[in-house]
């Protein structure tokens, strides 16, 4: 009995210097599977550990010793577990746990302890414009591993510094965690704090909100609820898993069957605000580069979504760019180029429309 306590307690001491080594590789991701060494993601590359490669019981240990016994419980019960936790001294992560044929899976993304904040990424001056706003939906897209979470906490960051607001995020889990500044945050995390995203954000419109901040914008109540809290004059920022601006406005359309899609076109060009589309590409000579395809919606844009049009609004994001301050990928992508920040491997593996950024290269 003493020396399986014993066995336990150094695996819980190798979690823990797992965890560490990610932050001391400035890896973004640590992955535990049944069969390899533990491998960490830099430059969005896998890469292995030096370490003995990790049996079902190894990881079991490990894992378990970061649950409580509602997590195990829920875990038991679904094969499934989202949660985020900060271990004093190291860092805070978001975690993912699942079964796969052989055992358990683990995934941890660490998430900085400090907020950042729109300096810090030389962001495109317009996101500070954005956060001005007092109502309407704004949406940061792109796929997992992107920068979401970190776009949109140096977002609210900003506000937090500015204005003087109540920010209620809804988030699945919390991964940033806001310090109160100038604002007043409400931190809320599904499956603990609250039953569902749409839940949440039932209740969310009666507890006198500025900002509402959905985690992610997964079903059709979901996104229903966050059209009607940009529409009632709430500022609201989401994300979906899309690669481009005008992709973004077919997949939340798509969502609703087509009975409701007109009036969903007619909601979308009254309450978007906003669509950044980000990908992280990495750089020569090593780390990532974020590149954002940015859509503001105007008239022009607007009474395209009404009318059904979107295949004509990339048209319209390429015009009067100065004054609009919108962008798409491939100016972004050329720019990088010319500025040898990337590689043209990187840059057309990245693009949303690689048949055109191979036209312009061929121009270069």
């Amino acid at each position: 009995m003493s020396e399986e306590i014993e066995t336990q307690e150094r695996r819980v001491i190798d979690i823990k210097k797992l965890l560490k080594s990610v932050i001391a590789y400035n890896a973004s991701d640590l992955h535990l599977v049944v069969g390899s060494e533990p491998q960490i993601r830099i430059d969005k590359e896998l890469k292995p550990l030096n370490l003995p490669k990790l049996n079902a019981k190894d990881i079991e240990v490990m894992s378990y010793s970061l649950l409580e016994d509602k997590q195990k419980k829920e875990f038991e019960e679904n094969n499934e577990l989202d949660f985020s936790f900060e271990l004093k001294g190291i860092g805070r992560f978001r975690a993912n746990y699942y079964r796969t044929i052989y055992g358990i899976g683990c995934a941890f993304r660490i998430i900085p302890l400090e907020v950042p904040t729109l300096e810090q990424f030389n962001s495109p001056s317009v996101f500070k414009d954005l956060t001005k706003r007092e109502k309407g939906l704004i949406l940061v897209t792109g796929p997992t591993g992107s920068g979401k979470s970190t776009t949109l906490a140096s977002m609210l960051n900003e506000i937090n510094e500015t204005e003087r607001k109540h920010i209620i995020t809804i988030e699945d889990p919390v991964e940033f965690v806001h310090q109160n500044k100038k604002s007043l945050f409400s931190q809320r995390d599904v499956g603990h704090s609250t039953k569902s995203f749409a839940t949440a954000l039932k209740y969310a419109l009666r507890q006198d909100p500025d900002v509402i901040l959905i985690g992610e914008m997964r079903d059709e109540e979901t996104i229903g609820a966050a059209l009607t809290a940009a529409e009632t004059g709430h500022l609201v920022f989401g994300t979906l898993h899309t690669n481009s601006a005008p992709g973004t406005i077919n997949r939340i359309i798509d969502v609703f069957d087509s009975k409701k899609q007109p009036q969903i076109r007619a909601q979308l060009s009254t309450s978007l605000v906003a669509v950044i589309s980000q990908s992280l590409i990495p750089r020569i000579g090593g780390g990532k580069v974020a590149t954002h395809e940015i859509m503001i919606v105007n008239p022009a844009i607007a009474n395209l979504i009404r009318e059904d049009k979107v295949h004509q609004i990339y048209s319209q994001m390429q015009l009067n760019q100065t004054e609009t301050k919108m962008q798409t990928q491939t100016q972004v992508l050329i720019e990088l180029l010319q500025k040898n920040i990337i590689t043209k491997e990187n840059a057309i593996k990245n693009s949303n429309r690689p048949e055109e950024l191979i036209k312009l290269i061929g121009a270069m």
